[in-house]
């Protein structure tokens, strides 16, 4: 079975001494899930089960686990090392669109200037031999840009009125935003990925705390706020709430009105005394950003944006003449062949990004949508009407809080079943000492 990394991660936060319930609730994983990952990881691990007097089960595993599984498994080393490998190739992925646009920006500009020099001389030499040989000076278009002036963008620690100062508020990348300027390119023109990547995530981890807070034993309407497959057809009979009795292994119990509560026996025990934790009061989607470049460098991107635009323009009207290729010939006609891909990534670095506005638009009122249901069925919640009232009443009669400390344990793979066999005899032996001595008494 394949190891499950939420399962390694709940272990490690909860102190390498868990129950299913336990990381059933920290995870948000299916119960079946975790008990079997359980036993996979310990398996793996060499890892022991302690089963305690009432008959629930403790699983134990050694703190290095992660280095047991390294020097076990070659695959766990080769996908690390492959981990480390695409950071640092999504980085140049990343940061090679930065790279497009200023060498685009700068081939069309020496492109452009050397036929702008070529055909200025082209006019002196004429003007000369008109006019007993004064060269030409004036008129004409012409500029010779300072390209130093464009490798700035390459320090990583720009940011308008930062650039030189160590400011407190750079972040590790060195700006209020945590990018440099390459890396902003990348984020106004694709974003920044799905702020809801991990919204299934959330969701059940949040569920299994809701039940954990309240000692295994809960109503519906405790989770609908965070849940989505609720219409009008499910919201009276509850169905909704099948998916988190199938993950949890919940049981329905029916109160004397009709009224139904849910409790779930395997996250009702556990073997650490657990707090209540805060939550939100309903799972809230977070919008899409356009991006989370500063706003300075989305406004150097669209200007920079634009001037690789104007100069494709520029360039495409000196290209359209046959003659001025096949006179500068070399560079000029490699640029002449590579024309059309500069004029496309000139328009696409500026329509990308006008309809991905166009589209978080439509998403985020979607978005909205959803936080406004769940936000509604939390205002249900805490209107505490005389229904919910009464179903949380009933459900407070299947609250508990099964905590296993060392002491119960009956029997553990960590010893020799002969050497706890005698610990056992002694116990009893103790016991039943204790209980004559009070009787002497």
């Amino acid at each position: 079975m394949t190891l499950q990394p939420e399962i390694m991660k709940s272990v490690e936060q909860l102190g390498y001494r868990v129950t299913v319930g336990d990381v059933a609730a920290k995870s948000g994983l299916n119960i079946n899930l975790a008990q079997q990952g359980l036993l996979a990881l310990a398996s793996d691990v060499s890892g022991h089960l302690e089963v305690a007097e009432s008959g629930d089960i403790v699983y134990l595993f050694p703190e290095n686990f992660r280095t047991i599984l390294r020097n076990k498994y070659w695959k766990l080393q080769l996908q690390e090392t492959w981990e480390k490998i695409w950071k640092v190739l999504f980085y140049i992925i990343r940061i090679s669109f930065g790279i497009v646009l200023v060498a685009s920006i700068i081939l069309m500009l020496v492109a452009i200037t050397i036929i702008i020099i070529g055909l200025n001389s082209s006019r002196d030499g004429d003007n000369g031999s008109n006019s007993g040989g004064r060269g030409y000076r004036g008129g004409g278009f012409f500029f010779l840009p300072n390209f130093g002036d464009l490798f700035w963008i390459f320090y990583p620690n720009y940011g308008y009125g930062d650039y030189g100062n160590n400011s407190s508020r750079r972040s590790r990348n060195g700006s209020s935003d945590g990018m440099n300027f390459l890396e902003a390119i990348f984020s106004f023109l694709f974003g920044d990925g799905n702020p809801n990547y991990n919204l299934e995530e959330r969701r059940w981890k949040t569920i299994g705390t809701v039940i954990k807070n309240n000692k295994g034993s809960i109503i519906a309407e405790q989770v609908a706020p965070y849940l989505d497959n609720i219409d009008r057809y499910n919201q009276e009979n509850e169905d909704y709430i099948l998916p988190v009795l199938t993950r949890f292994n919940g049981n329905p119990e029916v109160s004397p009105n009709g009224e139904l509560i849910y409790h779930f026996p395997e996250l009702q025990v556990t073997v650490q005394k657990s707090t209540e934790q805060s939550l939100t009061s309903y799972l809230r989607e977070r919008l899409y950003k356009f991006s989370n470049a500063g706003s300075s460098k989305i406004m150097l991107a669209i200007g920079l944006g634009a001037l690789n635009f104007i100069l494709a323009l520029v360039l495409g009207s000196f290209l359209k003449d046959p003659a001025i290729v096949a006179q500068f010939g070399g560079f000029i006609a490699f640029i002449n062949s590579i024309y059309w891909l500069l004029l496309g990534y000139a328009i696409a670095f500026l329509g990308i990004p006008m309809v991905r506005y166009f589209v978080i638009q439509t998403r985020n009122g979607k978005i909205e949508q959803r936080n406004k249901k769940r936000k509604e069925r939390t205002e249900l919640l805490q209107s505490k009407s005389e229904t919910i009232q009464h179903k949380l009443e009933y459900a407070s009669q299947f609250a508990n809080q099964g905590l296993i400390k060392q002491s119960d344990i009956a029997y553990t793979t960590e010893k020799d079943i002969l050497e706890q066999e005698i610990e056992q005899t002694d116990k009893i032996d103790q016991e039943w000492q204790k209980r004559l001595d009070a009787l002497d008494k």
